[in-house]
């Protein structure tokens, strides 16, 4: 029998490798809804071939212009826009899973929303729960929904954990690439363009998730995620630099034993784990070379100049409210590097002054989570404002 699925965020990195598992497996998969941003001409591609009920894209007029690139080729899938076309799409009553893509904050209601329709999760969407990952899981508990990790470190760990008992558990060590700049000086740090903050090592991402692997924030993120979906505190939570990206993360024993999931950087098989789970799928992927790769490395963060990593550790040790206004001062000024209107060592900056700013929440509920959601980018703004743009040549 056939998994029917809908995905958020189909045209960035995570979906596009979603849809390529789905296509290599057309007898396990069945692509129902898919929900985009702006990229019309990939998901109209993404439409020929998979032919869903439903979409999403991001505003009217995109609609408008989908529906209008549609003509001609067929019936057409139901086209919906917005917060209420994403949500739509999250919960289709014809779909079994949800693989929540969608970068940043804008992936927490129609998440929210799916687990509240009792679909299970395929998780990469990691701000989902550093937003509000007690809620979230709180939520899944009681409707009764899977949430399975997407994302390539928290699969590895997932796997990790297959067989034992959780109390047997010491510590979770997260691998890290370190991204294309871990050996650079401060003074380099500095001079460090989008341009080149885009060019990763290893991996093939989206430009926000790209910019938060060099400035290591993407680790912190993580580190807060691991601890909502496996129940670790954040001082058994350790980070390694592995500039290989062949171990994917590693699960420390109270006995000494350590159990590593290795694999060749390539997301469809994470990918294809969660969608298979229990079961193991025959994605097509080149088989790791141990004898090729013949050495791995792995050396300690440094969180003096890369502090985004120390910023997600204290804001999940302060928890309640600070993990979202932490993301969201992320986001912002992240995308502020972006536009080349602050500097790479800027991003830290802004992040750290919106978290000193901000008055942490007494009580923990979605409103308060939105409301420190919305007053942190307002406050990351008024911070990009007052720092120093970098000169132009």
């Amino acid at each position: 029998m056939r998994k029917t699925l809908s995905i958020l965020g189909s045209t960035g990195s995570i979906g596009v490798s979603t849809l390529e598992v789905a296509r290599q497996l057309p007898d396990r998969f069945q692509v129902v809804a898919l929900a985009a941003g702006r990229n019309i001409e990939r998901l109209r591609e993404q439409i020929k071939v998979f032919k869903p009920r439903m979409v999403a894209v991001l505003n009217r007029d995109l609609a408008a212009q989908l529906d209008q690139a549609l003509e001609g080729e067929g019936s057409k899938p139901e086209i919906l826009f917005g917060d209420r076309g994403y949500e739509r799409v999250a919960t289709i009553p014809e779909a079994d899973m949800l693989v929540s893509a969608m970068v940043g904050a804008a992936g927490l209601l129609p998440t929210l929303a799916a687990i509240e329709a009792g679909k299970h999760l395929a998780l990469a969407n990691k701000e989902t729960l550093v937003i509000a990952g007690e809620i979230v899981m709180d939520l899944a508990a009681k409707k009764k929904v899977s949430v399975l990790p997407v994302d390539s470190e928290h699969s590895a760990i997932f796997q990790a954990i297959q067989g034992n008992h959780r109390s047997a558990l010491r510590r979770i060590l997260l691998t890290a690439s370190g991204g294309p700049f871990f050996c650079k000086s401060p003074e380099e740090l500095a001079k460090v363009t989008p341009r080149a903050a885009l060019c990763h090592p290893n991996w093939t991402m989206g430009k926000k998730i790209t910019i938060d692997s060099a400035t290591l924030m993407n680790k912190g993120l993580e580190v807060i995620e691991a601890h909502w979906l496996f129940g670790v505190p954040t001082e058994n939570i350790d980070v390694h630099i592995h500039p290989e990206s062949i171990i994917h993360s590693m699960v420390e024993y109270i006995d000494g034993s350590i159990i590593a999931q290795m694999g060749i950087p390539d997301m469809k098989i994470p990918i294809a784990y969660a969608l298979g789970y229990p079961e193991r799928l025959p994605v097509q992927t080149p088989p790791l070379d141990l004898f090729r790769v013949q050495k791995l490395t792995f050396f300690p963060p440094d969180e003096e100049r890369f502090p985004c990593l120390r910023l997600a550790y204290e804001a999940c040790r302060q928890g309640s409210t600070m993990p979202a206004v932490l993301n969201a001062a992320n986001e912002i000024a992240v995308n502020s590097f972006l536009e080349e209107r602050i500097g790479f060592l800027d991003i830290p900056r802004v992040i750290e002054l919106t978290m000193k700013n901000h008055s942490i929440s007494e009580t923990l509920d979605l409103h308060a989570i939105l409301e420190a959601d919305r007053w942190a980018r307002g406050e990351a703004q008024r911070m990009v404002d007052a720092v120093r743009a970098p000169a132009k040549a």
